[in-house]
Order: C-alpha cells, then structure tokens, then sequence
C-alpha cells in the first residue's frame, strides 16, 4: 500500500468514528428513562466484558508483547506508563457520564457544540504537549473553527460549561491514547475500560439499583457498547497511527454535524440561521485543515503542503 494510500486510510477511520458517534443520541434517547448512571455502568460493564473476552480468548500474543514492553521498562517510565494509563480512563469515563447527561438532560445541541470546542483543544493540546507541527494552512482551520463556534455560541453559561468539560475530557483523553500509541489498540482499549470498571464499582454498589430486566433496555446497551463504544474507539486510536491527533480532533467536527442534524430532523430541536451559518463555517474548517490529504486522493502530493514534526517516542 502506497503512503498516500495508508494516510488516506487513517483519515478514513477517525472520520468512520466521528460518523458513528454522530448517530449516538438513537440508542441513548431510547433509554431516557433510565439515569445517566445506571446507562454508564452497563455501557462500561458490558463493553469491558466483550474487550476483554475477545483478548483472552484470541489475542493472546498481542497481550504478552505489550506485558514484555513494560516489564522491559526502567521503574521510572513504568510508573509514569501507569499513571498514563490512569489518567486516560478518568478522562474517557468522566467524558462519556457528561455526554450521556447532556444528550437526555440537557440539550442535543449542547453536545453538539462540545465536539466543535474539543477539535480545537486537541489541536492545542498536540502542538503543545506533543510538539506536533501546525503549518498555516492549519492554523487558518482552526481560526475559521474558532469562528464558526462563536457564532453557535449561546447566552447559556450552563450549557457552555458543560460543552467545555465534555470537549476537555475528551481532548485530553485523546493526547493521551497519541503519547501511548506504542501499545496495541485493544490492549489500550481493555485497560480504559479496565480503569473505568474500577472507578464506577464503587458508585454502582453504593446505588444499589435492581438492575434492569428489559430487553429493550439490553438491546440498547449492546448497541451502545459495541456499535458506540468499541468499534469508533478502536478506530479513533488506530487513526492515531498515521495521523497527528490534531487533525483527527478536526475529524470530530463531522460528529457534531451529524449530531446537529439528528437534532432539528430526528428530534425537532430549534436552529437558527446563525446557527446554520456556523456549521457550514465548520465544513470549510474540516476542508481546509485535511486538505493535503484530501488533495493526495487526486493527485501527486506536493512535499511542502504538510511538514508533519514527527512525534517523539517516550
């Protein structure tokens, strides 16, 4: 496969996942009725159950290479590798208990906005913390994003807040995933869940809830867990392979988009015309940012159009 082939691979996979987590707020709306609690225990629970039983069962190489790559580390690199590890599971569970209460309680339009706030972050989270190289062209993307989310900005300071904490946890969770990129994709994947398991154990017993006999309720979870959970999560991280998490944190954009469609269409949410006009800003944002990979589709790419800094291995 020719590099602008696997690029145009990587792109494709963090755009399938930005596409996917667009469509979330079916199967969460399904199940309102139940708390933003009890819908992520058993999003968590039963995502760990099925990562995990695909690990043991057919990956076991893959599990015993990446415990040989640890145990290989001097005591200093493998404590900060945990503490990695840690902190990459607080930001994806805190991220996906406020986007579950935003999308039933508050607004689908709030969460919406989130994912228009966390590409940004991410792209200054990589240029910052990973050292990623921003080129002008980039950086006229993000000023145009920057743009298009103040357009979309509200006067509710209740909403701003919680699209914020969404978009930072998230932001953060995926600077995280590019300085772990050593490791293998489930393998990162079963230890976030892992850590996320460990962390709500607590909270679930403390509930004490019955847990839920419907079906409907199950069928929702299932598709939550896989379709939602594993599936774009696994993607996003392998995106991370090939491209700097500043361009797949512009990929988000397309989740929002999707995600605001659903709202006016599927929920009868109210848009202005301003808000409109935001979206379309974010389209030429996304357009512009990913546009020497988009031009390697169609032709010879011109070596000076993305000097990409390479990322450092720790």
């Amino acid at each position: 496969m020719t590099k602008q082939k696997t690029s145009a691979l990587y792109l494709a996979c963090a755009i399938a996942a930005a596409v996917i987590w667009g469509f979330f707020a079916f199967p969460l709306r399904h199940i309102k009725q139940y708390s933003p609690q009890q819908i992520l225990y058993y999003r968590i629970f039963t995502s760990f159950a099925i990562v995990w039983a695909i690990n043991l069962m057919f990956r076991k190489k893959q599990l015993q290479a990446d415990y040989q790559l640890v145990k290989a580390m001097g005591s200093k690199e493998r404590r900060r590798i945990l503490l990695l590890f840690l902190a990459s599971g607080i930001f994806i569970t805190f991220n996906w208990y406020t986007f579950i209460h935003v999308v039933n309680h508050v607004s689908l339009k709030a969460a919406s906005f989130a994912y228009m706030v966390c590409p940004i972050l991410t792209a200054a989270g990589g240029f910052l913390i990973l050292k990623e190289q921003v080129t002008r062209l980039k950086l006229i993307a993000i000023a145009i994003a920057i743009l298009s989310v103040g357009i979309l900005s509200t006067a509710s300071v209740s909403q701003a807040m919680w699209s914020v904490v969404i978009a930072a946890t998230y932001a953060l969770y995926l600077i995280l995933q590019k300085v772990l990129n050593r490791f293998d994709k489930l393998n990162l994947l079963g230890i976030n869940l892992l850590i996320s398991t460990l962390i709500l154990l607590p909270f679930y017993f403390h509930d004490a809830k019955p847990v839920p006999a419907e079906v409907d309720f199950w069928a929702m979870i299932l598709i939550i867990a896989v379709l939602m959970t594993i599936v774009p999560l696994f993607l996003s991280s392998y995106a991370l392979n090939g491209i700097p998490s500043s361009t797949l944190g512009i990929t988000i954009y397309v989740n929002p988009a999707i995600s605001f469609t659903v709202a006016i269409v599927a929920f009868g949410e109210h848009v202005t015309l301003q808000q409109i006009g935001g979206y379309l800003l974010l389209i030429v944002a996304v357009i512009i940012f990913n546009w020497p990979v988009i031009s390697s589709l169609f032709g010879p790419k011109d070596p000076g159009t993305d000097n990409i800094k390479p990322i450092p291995q720790h």
